[in-house]
C-alpha cells in the first residue's frame, strides 16, 4: 500500500475533495469539535490523508497524522476478524451454543415484561449461539438503553469495570436476564466483549495477547493497543463533550479514562487506540480478502460471509441506541459491521456493498469493494448521534469521485 497518491490518480477531483477539509474544519472553527483526522485509500494507495485541529484545546498542541484516538466500537470488527480466524482452524461453528464454550451463558432467564410482582421471566427458547453474539441478536443489552428495568441493572453490575476480568463480566452478564429471546430482536450490546472472552477460551491465550500476535503485529499496528504508554499519553487526543452554552468541554469519567492506564478487563467491544494509518492496514486487509502484504489472515470466502447480511427482514431496520433508525435504512448487518444492500433507500450516496461501522465518540470506518475504497474518520467527541458527521464525510468524499 503506497502513501500519498494524488487523487486524479485514482479517480477523484482534487479540488471537489477539498470540501471534505472544509467540512472538517468548518466544525473547528465552530468550536464544535477540537480533532479530527480523516484519510482515504482507492486501489491501495492512500490519496487523502489530513489532520485537523488540536489534540485539546487547552495545550493548543495540533493534530499530527500519527496521533492517537480512542476508536471505541471500531474494535468491534477487530475482533469479530479474530473469531472468524479460529472459526477458520475448525474451533465451532456460528451456530454453536456459546453456553459449550462460556458455561455462564448457557441457560439465562428472559425479560418478559412487567408483571403485578415485578419483572416476569422466562426460559430461552433457544441458546444463544455464536452468529448472535456476531449480529447483535443475542439478547444481552449494554446498560444504556431506557426501555426495561434490565438496563439498570446492567448498569449496577459494572460489566466492563475495567480492573476485572473477561472471565468475570462472563459472570456477571450470567446472574442478569436476556431482554430477548434469542435470534428475535437486533440489539447493541456487551455482545463483541463476550466474543473477546470466546477468543480467550477457545485459544487458550489471553485475549488482548491473541490481537497482539494474530492481527496486530502482522498488520503492523504498533500504535494499537487497550491502553496508551506513558510516552505516548501526549499523543492522546481528548474526548469532548457538548454543554449547555453551545461549546464543548473535555469529558472525565471511566469511559474516557481507562486507556490512560494499563488495566485488566480487554474489551473486545470498545477498548482499543487507534491511529488512522493502523485502522487503514486493517480495512486494507479486509478490502483485499483477508491480506495485507504478505501477512494472510482469513480466506476470501470467510470475508465474503463477514460482508454479508445475516439478518432476516425482520430483524430491519436496527437502531444502535436511543436514536431512530434512519442511518441503518437500507442496511443489513453481517458479522461484525453495517451492510448497505438498497442505496436508494439508504439515501447517502455510495455503493451497495458498502460495510462499516462507528465509534462512540463519532468516528467512522466503511470499505467499499464496489469502489475499492477505504474511509476513515477519526474524532473524539460524544454522544456520536450528535453531529450529522458520518453522512456529511461519506457524501463529500463520494460527491469527488469522478469515475
Amino acid at each position: 500500500m503506497t502513501n500519498g497518491a494524488s487523487p486524479e490518480s485514482v479517480g477523484f477531483s482534487s479540488q471537489r475533495l477539498s470540501r471534505v477539509n472544509k467540512m472538517m474544519q468548518g466544525y473547528i472553527d465552530d468550536g464544535k469539535l477540537a480533532s479530527g483526522l480523516t484519510m482515504l485509500a482507492r486501489r491501495g494507495e492512500t490519496f487523502h490523508f489530513e489532520p485537523h485541529g488540536v489534540l485539546d484545546l487547552e495545550s493548543d498542541t495540533p493534530v499530527e497524522r500519527d496521533t492517537l484516538f480512542r476508536i471505541y466500537s471500531m474494535t468491534k470488527p477487530i475482533t469479530s476478524a479474530a473469531v472468524m480466524m479460529l472459526y477458520e482452524e475448525g474451533h465451532f461453528s456460528l451456530d454453536d451454543p456459546v453456553g459449550k464454550f462460556i458455561p455462564e451463558l448457557a441457560s439465562m432467564k428472559v425479560y418478559d415484561g412487567m408483571g403485578e410482582t415485578g419483572m416476569r421471566l422466562v426460559d430461552q427458547q433457544q441458546p444463544i449461539t455464536i452468529r448472535h453474539l456476531l449480529t447483535h441478536t443475542s439478547g444481552l443489552s449494554y446498560g444504556f438503553h431506557q426501555d426495561s428495568p434490565i438496563e439498570q441493572m446492567y448498569r449496577e453490575a459494572n460489566i466492563t469495570d475495567p480492573d476485572s476480568t473477561l472471565q468475570e463480566m462472563a459472570e456477571k452478564l450470567g446472574k442478569l436476564p436476556l431482554v430477548t429471546q434469542p435470534g428475535t430482536k437486533w440489539r447493541y450490546s456487551n455482545a463483541t466483549d463476550v466474543l473477546g472472552y470466546l477468543v480467550e477460551v477457545v485459544s487458550g491465550t489471553p485475549f488482548d495477547q491473541y490481537l497482539q500476535d494474530n492481527i496486530l503485529d502482522p498488520l503492523g499496528m504498533g500504535d494499537t493497543s487497550f491502553y496508551v504508554a506513558e510516552e505516548n499519553l501526549d499523543r492522546l487526543a481528548t474526548v469532548y463533550g457538548a454543554t449547555t452554552n453551545g461549546k464543548i468541554a473535555p469529558l472525565d469519567n471511566p469511559m474516557v479514562n481507562r486507556q490512560l492506564r494499563p488495566h485488566t478487563l480487554f474489551s473486545g467491544g470498545g477498548g482499543l487506540v487507534s491511529t488512522g494509518a493502523d485502522y487503514m492496514h486493517f480495512c486494507q486487509m479486509l478490502l483485499n480478502g483477508g491480506v495485507f502484504g504478505d501477512q494472510r489472515l482469513l480466506a476470501p470466502k470467510t470475508v465474503e460471509m463477514m460482508r454479508s447480511n445475516h439478518l432476516t427482514d425482520d430483524l430491519k431496520p436496527f437502531a444502535v441506541g436511543q436514536s431512530n433508525a434512519s442511518d441503518t435504512k437500507g442496511c443489513g448487518f453481517g458479522l461484525g459491521f453495517r451492510v448497505v444492500m438498497d442505496i436508494a433507500q439508504h439515501g447517502i450516496i455510495g455503493s451497495n456493498g458498502i460495510y462499516s461501522w462507528g465509534g462512540a465518540a463519532s468516528t467512522v470506518f466503511w470499505i467499499d469493494p464496489q469502489e475499492e475504497l477505504v474511509a476513515i474518520l477519526l474524532t473524539q467527541f460524544m454522544p456520536s448521534s450528535y453531529y450529522p458527521l458520518r453522512r456529511e464525510f461519506q457524501i463529500a468524499t463520494y460527491q469527488a469521485m469522478m469515475e
